[in-house]
């Protein structure tokens, strides 16, 4: 039975969190496949970078939508921003962890169309964490941009984290929110 570009693209995934610079050749020979074949599916190791790029970003606007980012961050209640903000931190470990070889690739950060995808994704969570902020869920005196790259820099670490072994699965959620809502000082001490 013939390989799916699905198939391809998940076997691809889970051999490229192994080893993020596998070149086309040995992504062939982890999906089970032929060179010859892989490239009737993706001309190249940039096209096929692309359409799994395309892929955890559309995995992370879904997230987006049924964490309710939209509706919290429109309303400003404290309450559905809290929820939003919970569920999204929540649902990106998951993105992060399915598509943590792509967390740091220059090449895809740098792609036009990505960086376009990239910048809407982004500005959504800025708003939303803008609006935490002023229902009081979130410092104030830091600017929205840098919460939004500090769970950037979380989920470098979650991946990071679980491809070393240094955390169990179980426990990435609770040490993601609580590292970012509390930082790492002790409880009750401020820094």
């Amino acid at each position: 039975m013939a390989a799916t570009r699905d198939q391809i693209m998940k076997a691809a995934i889970h051999h490229l969190n192994e080893s993020p610079a596998a070149s086309m050749a040995q992504l062939a020979e982890a999906v089970g496949i032929s060179r010859a074949t892989l490239h009737r599916h993706f001309s190249s190791r940039d096209e096929l970078m692309l359409a799994l790029a395309h892929r955890a970003y559309d995995q992370w606007e879904r997230l987006q939508v049924t964490s309710g980012v939209a509706a919290a961050t429109a309303s400003g209640d404290p309450e559905a921003l809290e929820q939003a903000l919970n569920a999204l931190l929540e649902g990106v470990i998951d993105v992060a962890d399915e598509y943590g070889f792509g967390l740091t690739d220059d090449r895809l950060a740098t792609h036009p169309e990505l960086r376009r995808r990239t910048d809407e994704l982004e500005e959504r969570e800025v708003a939303l964490y803008a609006a935490a902020q002023r229902a009081g869920l979130l410092r104030t005196d830091l600017p929205a941009r840098w919460i939004s790259n500090t769970v950037y820099g979380l989920l470098v670490t979650v991946r990071e984290s679980l491809r070393n072994g240094d955390v169990a699965r179980r426990d990435v959620t609770r040490l993601l929110i609580s590292t970012f809502l509390h930082g790492a000082a002790p409880q009750g001490e401020e820094g």
